[in-house]
């Protein structure tokens, strides 16, 4: 995998990368301060016809117009372009849109229309329905009126709070549920960490109604491997949900096709903050992957920071939900009220019919600072893609406080730390084993008492030794606490797995996965 895809300013970059979109020749008409073209007959079904259609001819992206023009909008003279609130499409409405300017990073314009009625009508471009500050002014004067707009935004009333953006190549966020965006989702992922190049599939056209309770956003993706026509049916009751309909079509033979990809961003936690300078105590979107399998186990993997790029997949067959979570909601544990990490939305991916067989990816990438997105996930089918084959899949996002569908019987993990091993009264640090504490909270953790068996520890090691595991509750508290020493030669990953279970077997606490990496333990 090229590490310079994974950056934010490439992921910006990619949207130059695609379809210029149509404009359509009917005659116009001003509407609520935007022109909109004459109206079209427009559905789902069309839409998906023409994905199917797009998939049996060669890609061919249409160039990007006016360039040179574009590349003097940077990203100072970008923050000053402003769509115009006035003008804001649905206005008055529940969820007012107000639109993104093309710009150096999104080049290229997508088709942006309104429907009603089944039928589409196209939002045309105007320099009028942007302000421009004093580093743009000197190019607003210059923009041509066929320039086309690079994204979109949805707002909470006519207020200037928006809770969701798409903007670059598949990608959209969410500010979900606590209002603060961080975590992103992407409509398909194409060999993110194949033997050759990350494809950026691209949006190239949306289509926007309003519901009474809910905007529908309906989108044509493309790119060299596949097309596909997407619905988002996106509500607010509280979190935001966003049940999403996917029609994907091949065009060639794809080594690595992800489903509902998700893109966040991990520095470092309380388990490997040695690892970085910085007087924060964690900088994270997310600090971990929950899945839900379809065998029922619930499985928590505490994100890493790893020491080169890790690929490591979950198989499963029809599975219940994963996400990109973010657990630790203390401010204290952040400490950084300019971005609030402690606010960034949980991701939860929740399948609707069968998937099949296949395995959630996670791929962790280095990373020295907190402005790269480093960490991805998504299920990938299991059988091989070819050209020419079709996939449907609905599913629902959830941009929430935690992740939903919680078991009340188990416990889960709310914290992982590591140290130096042995006894900390006596000085045999020498030993060279490294000490974990895992804490679990929840289920039926709370009316255990700290006596032998109650909460009985399950601890393997792929490779080394576990030396003097425990289990006890934690003085004064709920929390049960795992305790080890691993002892592990060589600097190959060792793969850790833990659970607490009663004593017939029962689990009592969601499986604990964590990658160890040796040359990490110096300290």
């Amino acid at each position: 995998m090229n590490q310079t895809l994974t950056r934010r300013a490439f992921i910006l970059a990619a949207a130059a990368a695609g379809l210029a979109a149509p404009v359509s020749d009917v005659s116009a008409e001003e509407v609520q301060g935007v022109t909109l073209s004459g109206p079209v007959p427009f559905s789902f079904d069309s839409l998906v016809a023409t994905a199917r259609e797009m998939a049996l001819k060669p890609y061919a992206p249409t160039p990007v117009r006016h360039a040179d023009l574009l590349e003097k909008i940077d990203f100072d003279a970008y923050q000053q372009i402003t769509f115009k609130p006035e003008d804001a499409l649905f206005k008055g409405m529940r969820f007012p849109v107000r639109l993104f300017h093309l710009g150096r990073y999104f080049k290229s314009p997508v088709r942006i229309a309104i429907v009603e009625g089944g039928q589409s009508r196209d939002v045309l471009y105007s320099p009028d329905l942007f302000t421009f500050g004093p580093k743009a002014t000197s190019i607003a004067a210059k923009l041509p009126d066929d320039l086309g707009f690079a994204g979109f935004r949805v707002h909470q009333g006519d207020t200037n709070n928006d809770w969701l953006a798409f903007l670059g190549a598949a990608y959209f966020r969410s500010a979900g549920e606590l209002n603060q965006y961080g975590i992103s989702a992407r409509g398909l992922s194409i060999d993110t960490t194949a033997s050759k190049p990350e494809e950026f599939p691209r949006f190239t056209e949306f289509y926007l109604e309003e519901k009474t309770d809910a905007l529908v956003i309906t989108a044509l993706l493309d790119s060299q491997s596949a097309t596909g026509a997407f619905r988002f049916t996106c509500s607010r009751p509280k979190a935001v949900i966003m049940d999403v309909e996917a029609r994907i079509f091949t065009r060639r033979d794809i080594e690595q096709l992800g489903f509902a990809p998700l893109t966040s961003m991990f520095w470092f936690t309380e388990t490997n903050q040695r690892q970085a300078r910085d007087w924060r105590p964690q900088v994270h979107d997310s600090e971990g992957l929950a899945i839900w399998t379809g065998a029922g186990e619930r499985i928590w993997r505490p994100l890493n920071n790893p020491p080169q790029v890790m690929t490591n997949s979950f198989i499963d067959n029809n599975p219940r939900g994963f996400g990109l979570v973010q657990r630790d909601r203390d401010f204290r544990n952040y400490e950084d009220d300019g971005v609030f990490y402690d606010r960034r939305p949980t991701l939860w991916v929740e399948p609707k019919g069968a998937w099949g067989e296949g395995q959630v990816q996670l791929v962790e990438i280095p990373t020295e600072d907190e402005i790269h997105d480093n960490i991805v996930a998504f299920w990938t089918p299991r059988a091989a893609v070819k050209a020419g084959q079709s996939f449907s899949l609905d599913y629902r996002l959830h941009w929430v406080d935690a992740e939903p569908y919680l078991s009340s019987g188990i416990g889960r993990v709310v914290a992982t730390r590591r140290g130096n091993g042995g006894n900390p009264a006596v000085r045999d640090k020498a030993s060279g084993y490294v000490k974990y504490v895992i804490d679990f909270e929840g289920g039926d953790l709370a009316s255990r008492e700290s006596t032998k068996n109650q909460a009985i520890p399950q601890i393997t090691a792929s490779r080394g030794r576990v030396v003097n595991p425990f289990a006890i509750r934690v003085a004064g508290t709920d929390k049960w606490r795992i305790m080890f020493d691993l002892d592990a030669e060589g600097a190959a990953p060792v793969d850790l797995r833990a659970f607490l279970r009663s004593k017939d077997g029962t689990a009592l606490s969601e499986t604990w996965l964590f990658q160890h990496f040796p040359q990490q333990q110096s300290w």
